[in-house]
């Protein structure tokens, strides 16, 4: 059993489900390919099964974690980053001590097919790769967030690119495929 699996099963079974035969889950974006990855063999082991939605961690759109709690949406488990993890604790909508940090979740950068990869071994490759792309396309969620409000300030750099924010990171990726943005920076898990 992988690290992820002994966690996710970890949190179901703290959760107090053990005789559940099913289980609603939510994720983000930046932690759903290392979901992905463990889910059929939890599914396999446990005799649990396990649906799934999505949503972002944080922003206003109306698939937002937040946005479906608040409308009623029952999930038994969330997955999320801490940032919004923390802002639904504060509102009452999660279990206060129910949480638990499973993992990381590291920012990449990606450009169109084709396209030459940028340099971004360096604080100054990586900030000359932004001001030399056409749009920065980064999701309204966590890592957007973070990058617009604190990344990009602290380069000196927020008002000389060009940021186009889409709702999810899959939208951002859409972006750069089209061409409409030349860069995209979202969440990676690890």
């Amino acid at each position: 059993m992988h690290k992820a699996e002994r966690l996710l099963l970890a949190i179901l079974l703290a959760y107090s489900i053990p005789s559940m035969a099913q289980v609603k889950v939510i994720i983000s974006g930046g932690f759903s390919s290392a979901y992905r990855q463990v889910l059929p063999e939890f599914e396999k082991t446990t005799g649990i099964s396990v649906t799934t939605g999505s949503g972002a961690s944080q922003g206003k759109g109306p698939q937002t974690i937040a946005a479906q709690l608040e409308r009623g949406v029952p999930f038994d488990v969330v997955i999320m980053s801490r940032e919004g993890l923390s802002e639904l604790l504060a509102a009452g909508r999660i279990v206060t001590g129910s949480d638990a940090d499973l993992a990381t979740a590291a920012i990449g950068v990606a450009v169109r097919t084709g396209a030459p990869k940028p340099d971004v071994t360096t604080v100054e490759g990586f900030k000359r790769a932004l001001l030399g792309a056409k749009a920065v396309a980064v999701p309204q969620s966590t890592s957007g967030i973070y990058l617009i409000k604190e990344v990009f300030p602290k380069l000196g750099i927020a008002d000389r690119i060009n940021v186009k924010v889409a709702e999810r990171g899959s939208q951002s990726a859409g972006m750069v495929a089209s061409g409409e943005a030349t860069s995209r920076c979202s969440p990676s898990a690890s």
